[in-house]
């Protein structure tokens, strides 16, 4: 063993002991070094030297006596190894390791170091296998009018762009902003990452440490995340690598301006381009683009500055940009900077809801029918990047709208007014009304209220009674009440003096019991089976013929205004049916049609029995009777049908030309309790037809004028009822003093023409004002109670013959 060195003398300062110790450690190094060195390169000789120096004591350690090779002794020349029964190993540096074993660890380091990189490297998938990540290339879908303009933009904002309609300034900006040595680098910077760490502990803002391909991988495959961890970065490293292989510098840079994020939602260079600026892509500045460029760093950190108007954050980054465009390309850009040192000015935010007012009952009737009919979703529309052509026509829906407003303003609040209008040639709703505002009220009228139709059912009947084979000549029972199974007695509005009325007047002037006496001769089932066929929906039918039986025939069942608008276009088109629709077609991001239109029709009756429902009908207007008298347009033939039913609490008109079925209906929820009440003195032929008139008129404008077909006068005379007895006409009386009028009819000028005479109760012969039985409860109401017509409860006044004596005529209130 080993004794301690003594201790410095005494006086002697501790350094020059450490430093005489230094010098005889460099001698013996030299020593070492010299020819004749024993094993380990060191001589014998040195070593007694340095023993002696050291004053060491050697211990004899068994056989062999001092130095010996017996076990615990030490032979000539011998050593450990390591040096450390050198004096100089003593203390701190006896732990230090030879600069061999520093060397070897180095080397088995970094040969597992490159190892491992290079199985990591071989180990990630190309990029042309790997999936792209399900949002990258999410597109918001756009709904179009008619006329192919756009209605709304819903989901995601995105519009890819291809590499030639990007500006070379466009991509210059970009390339300022975010990785200045992209058109160099192999996908990767090294120095970028040094400049990112410094700007960590400076707090200098520059570049980011990812270049614009690692970048893009990040963004763009599947399975690189967003987290940050060593193990996500290292793979993002060797997709970057092998991207800038497998693609060009244009590939990279394209994916990466449709990928990233710029804020205000926009996604993809195009999208910013429109959100800041209402630009295309090829129509920005160099100031546009190194703003947008700019932004790429923290969009929403940027975004919520700008809108607490603070544009400085924004401001700095500009800076920053135009400065790296005028270092990347001087002669292009280097006067930027001082020709432009202010961001260009964006365009207010547009933050639109394309729900406000109208358009969001548009939105939603498109969303459903794509959901019902395709399967396509809300999200996928939101993400799919469709183009969605809607039915809807962007005039006639402003038309709706002002018909009904300017018709209805002096209502009351509670009552609801809804207009449907659907083309009979093809099934297109091409406008409607539900309401004023989707935001402030989404329940859609148009389509989701199912009111009773009240006498406005009634042409599926007349069709059912001429498709089983009877003429429009037949005489039914035009006085009531009548009773039928199943149902309260049934009563008129006003009763046909003699008891009988054919089938026309029936029509013209809403007659109850003709149409119960209809629906009992041929049967409900043919009446359901025509008006479902028309697309009324068939279980409401079927359970309003098993609740209130024949008082179906008068209007019991319940319908909303498409329905309807649908339902007569079996009148208008030949006795065709196409279901009603608002989507004409879908087209995807491929330009493939993934949702075509619907251009099959089902043939619900003849065209002869089309054709004399239509002379029907047109009586309805036509007739100065009858009870849509409000709703002739003047350059055109118009048909329709009225209704009104028990209480005013439901009010209709339903009419169409050979190009447009239009109807409106009216009801009235009470705010305090919810539930529908009377619409007071508001019957179809009142509001309701007011405000087709108007819809229609604005419609019609400047379309070609179609008329009807002629009568087909099918089917033989069924008379349920005896036909009546023309009264003769009495002969005229010769004028004594000579003063006929034009006329000739024997009667003094003074007092008129000569008109028909009274009957023993006063009635003049077709005065629906005389005669009236009583009130309108066509079938049981909620009280239980039975009743008469729930159809035609008063229309507009009738025109009545003037009075004999010069009188002015009455009348109907």
């Amino acid at each position: 063993m080993r004794r301690r060195d003594p201790d410095p003398a005494p006086g002697r300062r501790p350094e020059a002991a450490f430093e005489d110790t230094q010098a005889m450690l460099a001698a013996q190094a030299r020593s070492e070094r010299s020819p004749g060195s024993g094993p380990g390169g060191r001589s014998r000789r040195g070593r007694a030297g340095r023993a002696v120096a050291a004053e060491d004591t050697v211990i004899s350690g068994g056989p062999g006596g001092p130095g010996g090779r017996g076990p615990g002794g030490r032979g000539p020349g011998d050593g450990d190894g390591d040096g450390d029964d050198e004096p100089g190993s003593q203390g701190w540096k006896r732990f230090l390791p030879s600069w061999k074993i520093v060397l070897a660890s180095f080397t088995v380091i970094a040969a597992g170091v490159f190892g491992m990189i290079a199985v990591g490297y071989a180990n990630t998938p190309d990029p042309s296998a790997m999936n792209r990540q399900a949002s990258v290339d999410d597109q918001g879908s756009v709904i179009y009018y008619s006329d192919k303009t756009p209605l709304a933009r819903l989901g995601v904002k995105r519009t890819l762009v291809t590499f030639d309609k990007i500006p070379r300034h466009v991509q210059d900006a970009v390339i300022a902003a975010e990785n200045r040595s992209f058109r160099e680098d192999n996908g990767i910077d090294f120095k970028g990452m040094a400049r990112s760490l410094w700007s960590t502990v400076s707090g200098e803002q520059v570049q980011g440490a990812s270049t614009i391909t690692q970048q893009m991988a990040r963004n763009y495959y599947d399975g690189l995340s967003q987290e940050r961890s060593i193990q996500r970065k290292v793979k993002e490293i060797f997709v970057a690598i092998k991207l800038d292989k497998e693609l060009g510098k244009e590939d990279i840079l394209t994916q990466y301006l449709n990928t990233i994020y710029f804020g205000r939602g926009a996604h993809g260079i195009q999208a910013a381009a429109q959100a800041f600026f209402n630009k295309d892509v090829d129509e920005l500045t160099p100031e546009m683009a190194a703003y947008l460029a700019g932004r790429i760093q923290n969009p929403d950190t940027f975004d919520r500055a700008e809108n607490a108007k603070n544009l400085a954050p924004t401001q700095e980054r500009y800076d920053y940009v135009i400065k790296g465009m005028a270092l990347i390309d001087p002669g292009k850009y280097g006067s930027l900077p001082a020709k432009s040192p202010t961001a260009p000015k964006r365009i207010a935010v547009r933050n639109k809801d394309y729900y406000a007012g109208i358009k969001g009952y548009m939105i939603t009737e498109v969303l459903r029918e794509l959901k019902r009919k395709g399967g396509i979703s809300q999200e996928d529309v939101e993400r799919g990047g469709y183009k969605i052509y809607s039915t809807f026509d962007k005039r006639l829906m402003l038309a709706a709208k002002k018909a009904v407003q300017e018709n209805t303003s002096g209502l009351s609040k509670e009552i609801h007014t809804s207009l449907a209008a659907v083309d009979p040639r093809n099934g297109r709703v091409v406008a409607f009304y539900g309401g004023p505002n989707f935001l402030k009220r989404e329940w859609n009228d148009a389509f989701m209220s199912e009111k009773q139709a009240a006498s406005a059912f009634k042409p599926y009947v007349l069709a059912a009674w001429l498709e089983a084979g009877n003429s429009l000549n037949s005489y039914l029972l035009g006085k009531g009440p009548i009773k039928a199974p199943g149902t309260n007695d049934i009563k008129n509005s006003h009763d046909i003096a003699g008891g009988s009325v054919n089938t026309i007047r029936a029509t013209a002037e809403s007659v109850n019991t003709a149409f119960v006496q209809m629906g009992m001769e041929v049967g409900l089932e043919e009446v359901v089976k025509i008006a479902s066929g028309a697309g009324i929906n068939e279980d409401n039918l079927q359970k309003s013929m098993k609740d209130h039986a024949f008082a179906l025939t008068i209007g019991s069942g319940p319908v909303t205004p498409v329905q309807q608008a649908g339902g007569y276009s079996i009148f208008a088109n030949e006795g065709k049916h196409f279901e009603n629709h608002v989507v004409i077609k879908v087209v995807d991001r491929d330009k493939t049609v993934v949702l075509p239109e619907t251009t099959q029709h089902t043939q619900v009756i003849s065209p002869d029995s089309a054709a004399d429902a239509i002379v029907a009908l047109e009586q309805v207007v036509k007739d100065p009777r009858g009870t849509g008298r409000a709703a002739a347009l003047s350059d055109r033939p118009v048909a329709g049908k009225t209704g009104t039913n028990d209480e005013n609490k439901e009010a209709w008109f339903v009419g169409f030309t050979p190009q447009l079925s239009t109807a409106v209906g009216m009801y009235r929820q009470q705010a305090k309790t919810n539930r529908e009440i009377s619409l007071g003195d508001i019957e179809g032929a009142t509001y309701p037809t007011r405000v087709w008139h108007a819809f229609m008129a604005e419609a019609m404008k400047g379309k070609e004028v179609i008329p009807f077909p002629p009568r087909a006068n099918v089917g033989t005379d069924n008379n349920i009822v005896p036909k009546p007895t023309p009264t003769p006409t009495p002969s005229p009386t010769p004028d004594p003093f000579g003063t006929e009028d034009p006329g000739d009819d024997g009667i003094p000028e003074d007092l008129g023409d000569q008109q028909p005479l009274p009957d023993d109760q006063g009635c003049l012969p077709g005065d629906i004002t005389c005669d009236s039985t009583g009130d309108d409860t066509g079938f049981p109401d909620e009280n239980g109670d039975g009743g008469g017509d729930i159809g035609s409860n008063g229309g507009a006044p009738a025109a009545v013959a003037p009075d004999p004596r010069g009188r002015p005529s009455g009348q109907r209130p």
